[in-house]
C-alpha cells in the first residue's frame, strides 16, 4: 500500500494518488491525520511540504482552466488568504475572467466572468496568468463583504507592500462600477499592521460603532524591554482587543497557555483585555463585547 512518504513532494491530484494506489478514502484518512493536507478541490501534498507561492502555482496548474486567474483566487497565489472559514477545507471553484468580450471559461470547478483589463492588470506567476497583487485587491475590495474586503486589502498592503497612494491612484478607474462607494471607503481604513482576516474584521467592527480606531500590533514594555504585542490596543487607556483564531489555537494547548499567562500578566499590570473570535461577530456577540469596550474606554477616560 501507499504510504504519504512515498506521494511526491509536489502537489498532486486525487487521480494521481489513485495511480499510486490510493483510494479516496485512503487520502482522506490521511488528510484527518494531517499527514496529507487539501491544497485545491481535488488536489493535495504532503503535509511535510512547505507551502509557498511556488507551491501554490504549481496546485494551481493542476486545475486550472483558460482564463486569467482573479479574485479570491489570485489572492491566494499571491500568498493573501481571503477564504471564510467553512471554506478553508473544501476550497470554492477557482475564478478565472476573460477580456470584455471575450468567451468567458465554463468547466466544472470554475466560475469565469468577463472584465476589463489594461496589460498592467495581469503578471505571470510560474506560467499562470494572474491578476496583479493591486488589481487583485482593487477588486476583491468592491466585490467581497465590507469585513472580508478589508481584510483584502490590508492583507496586500502588508504581504506586497502596497501603498494607500498606490490603492488611490486606482480609483478612478472604478468610477460607477458596482461596490466603488464601500472601495472608496475601505481604501482609507486599510492598514497593513493588520497580521490576519479576524483582526481586520474586529478593527472594522469598532470604527462602526463609532469608536476611536485602535492601535496594531502594539508593543507593551516592562522595563525598558518589548515584552508583548497586542492585536489592537488603546495605549493610553490600557484597553486592548485579541482576536483569537481558532484555526490556530483549536489543538494548541501550549498556545493557549500562553496566552493565558499573557492575558493574566496585562490584566495585573492594569490592562483591560478583550478577547474575540470567529463567533463574536453575531448581532448579540458583536453588542456584549462593543459595550464592554465602550465601558472600559469610558472607565479609563
Amino acid at each position: 500500500m501507499t504510504r504519504f512518504f512515498d506521494l511526491p513532494s509536489l502537489p498532486f491530484t486525487l487521480a494521481q494518488a489513485r495511480a499510486r494506489g490510493l483510494s479516496r478514502y485512503d487520502l482522506e484518512r490521511l488528510v484527518r491525520q494531517r499527514e496529507v493536507r487539501r491544497v485545491l478541490r481535488n488536489v493535495y501534498v504532503r503535509a511535510d511540504v512547505p507551502d509557498t507561492i511556488d507551491l501554490r502555482t504549481l496546485a494551481a496548474s493542476l486545475v486550472h482552466p483558460l482564463g486569467i486567474i482573479s479574485d479570491r483566487f489570485s489572492a491566494w497565489i499571491h500568498g493573501v488568504d481571503v477564504f471564510e472559514y467553512r471554506e478553508l477545507e473544501i476550497l470554492p471553484d477557482v475564478e478565472t475572467v476573460v477580456l470584455r468580450g471575450g468567451s468567458r471559461t465554463r468547466c466544472s470547478g470554475c466560475r469565469g466572468g468577463r472584465r476589463d483589463l489594461v496589460p498592467g492588470d495581469v503578471m505571470e506567476v510560474n506560467g499562470l496568468q494572474v491578476l496583479t497583487p493591486l488589481r487583485t485587491a482593487m477588486d476583491l475590495g468592491c466585490s467581497l463583504s465590507r469585513r472580508n474586503g478589508l481584510a483584502a486589502l490590508d492583507g496586500f498592503m502588508r504581504v506586497h507592500g502596497i501603498t494607500r497612494e498606490q490603492l488611490c491612484a486606482e480609483l478612478p478607474r472604478y468610477r460607477r462600477r458596482r461596490g466603488v462607494v464601500q472601495l472608496r471607503e475601505l481604501v482609507l481604513l486599510a492598514d497593513p499592521r493588520a497580521e490576519s482576516p479576524g483582526e481586520s474584521w474586529t478593527r472594522l467592527e469598532i470604527i462602526d460603532a463609532g469608536l476611536p480606531a485602535p492601535e496594531p500590533q502594539y508593543w507593551v514594555k516592562h522595563r525598558g524591554r518589548k515584552l508583548y504585542r497586542l492585536d489592537l490596543a488603546y495605549p493610553k487607556s490600557k484597553v486592548c482587543v485579541e482576536y483569537d483564531g481558532r484555526e490556530f489555537h483549536d489543538d494548541d494547548e501550549l498556545r493557549r497557555a500562553r496566552d493565558r499567562k499573557r492575558r493574566t500578566w496585562l490584566r495585573d499590570h492594569g490592562w483591560t483585555v478583550i478577547v474575540v473570535d470567529k463567533d463574536s461577530f453575531t448581532d448579540e456577540a458583536l453588542y456584549a463585547w462593543l459595550g464592554e469596550l465602550r465601558e472600559a474606554l469610558r472607565l479609563a477616560a
